[in-house]
């Protein structure tokens, strides 16, 4: 009898052995595999090279529809041969597949899609599954048809698959056992009710929930060995779906948590990798010289490099390097590099003077107030204050997955009761705060504010409109780059403020002229504003006090 051959194990020796190029978590899956072949029996696993080869084996029967190859034989590439094994061959002590979830994440050009569709096709009509649903689903239909498409041309393309399957617009189906594949999104009228056997959860990183992955799981619970394969390029930001899946998939290839039912593949450049080198592109592209076309990637390179504009999104979408937003302003490293030590002393601080910033910017979302408390070395304390509806915040955690009600209880955000914030409750934070800090003055947005202020001012506050354009807010905003870049900024490490950080893009004009710009911001800025508003009055007082000095002591001519 002629040995099974396990490529699947050959190849994640040769990743780590350094032989393949692969970044950290590339490496880390790899040696994920090898680890639970010594391991994986007594926690009730078993590896089958033979189903492993039974799913690569039938994927070479399928059919290429498009492009340089058309109408040749899907022969996967080996880093593909090592998720398709790892999905098939990996059981559980009952004979069931191991993995339920899959995560996988690959830079744009490494064949995400296709190999979608295969594991969609091999799992949805070939697993002995009666009436097995199975489904793509994306944040609209439009997209879901994408790997449904790529699917239904594989089976027109090859002729035993199309013997065996009905193919239609919206559907590919097989009338013996009852099971269909068809793609779904978000945006359907209802996905109540589904009860899917495999499903492709296309370009995760732009779910702005995880409701239609949330419908999908709950809906596998009645059957016997179901897979949400969930496929993405690199995203944004670290508030959404994407991230947490994808820090999820950190942790388990770390061995900082273990979940056997989770599979996760990541192939990008390590965060250090120096963008516009070759090596670098080679690492984070596993299709490399294959799909991925090296002049491409030159040439979109050169673009990145003249162009700063495009830099993000080369490093996101060629190299799978993590950007917070697409017109990033502030460096994240940098602006964690402040949260030292980790919390701000406020006690300590109690009856030094203080310039403050505040941002009523919508009563169903967050105000901000934040405040800078300077030191005598040209550093500042960062005191904040966060405000949300209680109702707002509660389906702001529903809908977006935004942590708020973590962040209200760890103190970090106030929640008051309803669907408005309480400017009564803003207006008595603040006055506390006045009677700890020597409030110099309160910038503000005139935008929505006339009542509170109004009241601010009653009770002594020293308040200032500033405007939002380029002129009143560049130079402040400019000057806070500054103390993020040269670690003169102490923040604390706010939660809330950091969310805001990562979120914030940036506007500039002909002149060279900057702004934090909220309409272009992927999420929330408010207290990003609230801090360029209370530098602009920490500017403004150090140059009135520095003309008071010269008002005093007078000038001396020489002429």
């Amino acid at each position: 009898m002629a040995r099974i051959a396990d490529p699947v194990t050959a190849y994640a020796k040769r990743v780590v052995a350094g032989k393949v190029a692969g970044g950290e978590f590339h490496v880390l899956s790899c040696a994920r595999h090898l680890a639970d072949l010594k391991t994986g029996k007594a926690r009730g696993l078993r590896w089958s090279k033979e189903l492993a080869a039974q799913a690569v084996q039938f994927i070479s029967c399928l059919h290429h529809y498009k492009g340089e190859w058309a109408g040749q034989k899907f022969i996967l590439s080996p880093f593909q041969v090592f998720i398709v094994g790892s999905l098939f061959g990996w059981l559980r002590a009952d004979g069931t597949r191991r993995f339920r979830q899959s995560f996988v994440e690959l830079c744009r050009g490494n064949g995400k899609s296709s190999l979608a569709a295969t594991i969609a096709l091999l799992g949805g009509f070939f697993e002995g599954e009666n009436g097995a649903e199975n489904y793509a689903v994306a944040t609209k239909r439009d997209q879901a048809k994408i790997v449904f498409e790529t699917a239904r041309r594989m089976v027109l393309a090859s002729p035993s698959m199309k013997k065996r399957l009905g193919v239609q617009l919206y559907n590919i189906h097989d009338a013996k056992n009852a099971s269909k594949f068809e793609p779904l999104g978000a945006d359907a009228d209802t996905l109540d009710g589904l009860r899917p056997h495999i499903v492709v959860a296309d370009e995760v990183h732009a779910h702005k929930s995880s409701n239609v992955i949330d419908v999908m799981l709950t809906g596998m619970g009645t059957r016997r060995q179901p897979l949400l394969f969930e496929i993405t390029t690199a995203g944004i930001g670290r508030e959404n779906v994407w991230f947490r899946h994808r820090d999820y998939t950190e942790k388990i290839l770390r061995g900082d948590l273990e979940d056997d039912a989770w599979f996760g593949f990541i192939a990008c450049a390590d965060p250090d990798d120096d963008w516009t080198d070759e090596a670098t592109w080679r690492k984070a592209n596993p299709n490399y010289n294959i799909s991925v076309k090296p002049d491409y990637l030159s040439s979109q390179c050169k673009r990145a490099m003249a162009m700063p504009s495009f830099q993000n999104a080369f490093r996101r979408l060629h190299c799978g390097q993590l950007v917070e937003q697409i017109d990033r302003w502030l460096d994240m490293a940098d602006w964690d590099a402040c949260g030292q030590p980790e919390s701000v002393n406020e006690g300590v601080l109690s009856g030094q003077p203080m310039y403050a910033g505040l941002d009523l910017a919508t009563t169903r979302d967050i105000s901000a107030f934040v405040g800078l408390v300077p030191d005598d070395e040209g550093r500042y304390d960062v005191v904040c204050r966060f405000w949300v509806p209680e109702d707002g915040a509660r389906q702001r955690a529903e809908r977006d997955r935004v942590p708020y009600p973590l962040w209200i209880e760890q103190g970090y955000l106030t929640a008051t009761p309803g669907n408005v914030t309480d400017y009564d409750r803003i207006r008595e934070d603040i006055r506390e705060l006045a009677e700890h800090f020597d409030i110099k003055s309160i910038a503000y947005d005139r935008w929505n504010a006339s009542q509170l202020i109004t009241q601010l001012t009653e009770d002594g506050a020293t308040c200032v409109p500033v405007g939002q354009g380029f002129a009143s807010m560049s130079a402040p905003s400019k000057e806070l780059e500054k103390l993020v870049m040269s670690r003169r900024l102490r923040h604390g490490g706010n939660p809330v403020l950091r969310w805001m950080a990562s979120n914030v893009a940036l506007e500039q004009d002909a002149a060279g002229n900057i702004k934090p710009s909220k309409k272009r911001s992927t999420e929330k800025i408010d207290g990003i504003v609230s801090a360029v508003m209370a530098v602009s009055e920490a500017m403004r007082r150090t140059e009135d006090e520095d003309a008071s000095a010269y008002d005093e002591h007078g000038i001396m001519w020489i002429g």
